[in-house]
């Protein structure tokens, strides 16, 4: 039996695939909302009895918040752990959805057939893009082509409370995999696949100036009274320098330049830097200098600052003299740079600048490092090339912006890195109303799956 036969047997069996797939979309498993704790578990059940039936050793594990379901299959080498969520954001509000969002059907539009529905795109539908190649490749060769394990979590999008006691309490029974996939992400654009090998990590600090013990009079005291909103301005104004760079002591340590090859997959991508800025009413890159707009996305630190409070911010003016300034910062992270080293040198900094009178408070907001994955594990080019030869443009190894925590807590607890493949587009409308996944998605995912495990066994 050859690649070629599951693939076929995909196409076959595409109709099928698809009224499955609304069938579990139906499925209301919103995780942060009390009131749908026994539609999770009617999610959780859902998937068990699909996988059973392909003849997956499943179960549903109880967590302290929703069930988690495994699964094992197969043998032999590699040992592959494949991770999505079942659970769904909430659909508030109703009323600017087309149609209920959970009776899922599709649609036609100018880019083609959708699957509208809660959960198409994150992550129900790229969950079953997985599932239904196995499924073919179960039909076609009777057997499969690797040991699996399989990983459905319900609390995603919510925080995922119990992820992190369960994958130390299993740690076992997870059998030590060879490699992660994560079908949690998107293509570059509707005709380029891609492997997200890097995922900045985030640090983020509130700072409180206090000055005087209360508000005063700006006629009465302004000039001879130190102002909070004045020294946190400095401060602010202080972090960078006039090139971008970020002037926290010791903030570089452990940012890597990026590789030459990678450097070279991110040109040929043609990114259109304009367009990418004029979207949103801007003409310029303000970052770093020196790197183009997608290294300062994905492979570069940054240092932003999220929210400013001081004084009177109602209608109308009021010449107060503020006794607090306050501000919310966030660090974006690359490669080795050591989150809780960034936060004592950032607080040292400000502490250093303060002027006579004035006190600095902190907040912590979360911290935690990049994750970066070996893309020298041969695995990673066999991916690479097989989502080539599915969509019309190569693939290439990508960076993330944002932070996908379940791939930091796969390399810390089980000591595996993650190859993150997905197909979503950014116009999926994930976590808003009238969320849709392309039935092209959908359909080239299941094929882009069959590829990737043909090549990496």
């Amino acid at each position: 039996m050859t690649l070629e036969t599951v693939l076929t047997r995909l196409d076959a069996d595409l109709d099928t695939a698809v009224q499955r797939l609304l069938s579990f979309l139906r499925i209301p498993s919103i995780s942060t909302d009390p009131a749908y704790a026994d539609d999770c578990q009617k999610a959780a059940d859902w998937l068990v009895d699909d996988l059973t039936a392909l003849g997956v050793t499943a179960k549903a594990h109880e967590t302290p918040g929703h069930p988690m379901v495994v699964g094992h299959v197969g043998d032999g080498a590699p040992h592959l752990l494949f991770y999505g969520h079942y659970d769904v954001q909430p659909v508030d509000p109703l009323n600017l959805w087309d149609r209920d969002p959970f009776d899922p059907a599709l649609e036609d539009t100018a880019q083609g057939k959708v699957i509208r529905g809660r959960g198409t795109a994150d992550d129900k539908g790229q969950l079953m893009t997985f599932v239904e190649a196995c499924r073919a490749w179960k039909a076609v060769h009777g057997t499969w082509p690797c040991k699996i394990t399989f990983l459905f979590e319900g609390e995603e999008e919510s925080g995922s409370p119990s992820l992190v006691p369960f994958l130390q309490a299993h740690k076992d029974t997870l059998s030590k995999p060879d490699l992660a996939l994560i079908c949690d992400t998107g293509l570059f654009n509707r005709d380029t696949p891609a492997i997200t090998t890097m995922l900045r990590g985030l640090l983020g600090e509130e700072i409180t100036i206090t000055g005087p013990n209360k508000d005063l009079h700006s006629g009465l005291f302004g000039g001879a009274a130190i102002n909070p909103a004045r020294v946190l301005a400095r401060i602010i104004a202080r972090l960078h320098d006039d090139t971008g760079r970020i002037t926290v002591p010791g903030f570089y340590e452990g940012v890597p330049e990026l590789a030459p090859q990678i450097k070279a997959q991110w040109q040929a991508l043609g990114f259109d830097e304009q367009a990418f800025l004029a979207e949103v009413g801007l003409s310029q890159l303000a970052g770093e200098q020196g790197y183009s707009a997608l290294e300062q996305l994905w492979a570069r630190p940054t240092c932003e600052v999220n929210g400013i409070t001081s004084g009177y911010t109602g209608d109308g003016f009021k010449t107060v003299l503020p006794s607090k300034a306050s501000a919310k910062i966030s660090f974006r992270l690359v490669g080795t740079q050591d989150p809780y080293a960034i936060r004592k040198s950032f607080r040292q900094m400000v502490q250093d600048m303060l002027p006579p009178d004035c006190t600095a408070t902190f907040e912590d907001h979360g911290a935690g490092p990049a994750s970066v994955m070996s893309t020298e594990n041969p695995a990673f080019d066999a991916a690479r090339h097989a989502l080539s030869a599915e969509w019309p443009n190569k693939a290439a190894f990508l960076g993330g912006g944002g932070s996908i925590p379940i791939a930091g807590y796969f390399k810390d607890i089980l000591g595996l890195d993650s190859m993150l493949i997905g197909f979503g587009l950014d116009d999926d409308q994930i976590h808003s109303p009238n969320e849709k996944y392309d039935l092209r998605s959908f359909h080239k995912g299941m094929r882009s799956w069959a590829r990737v495990l043909d090549a990496v066994t």
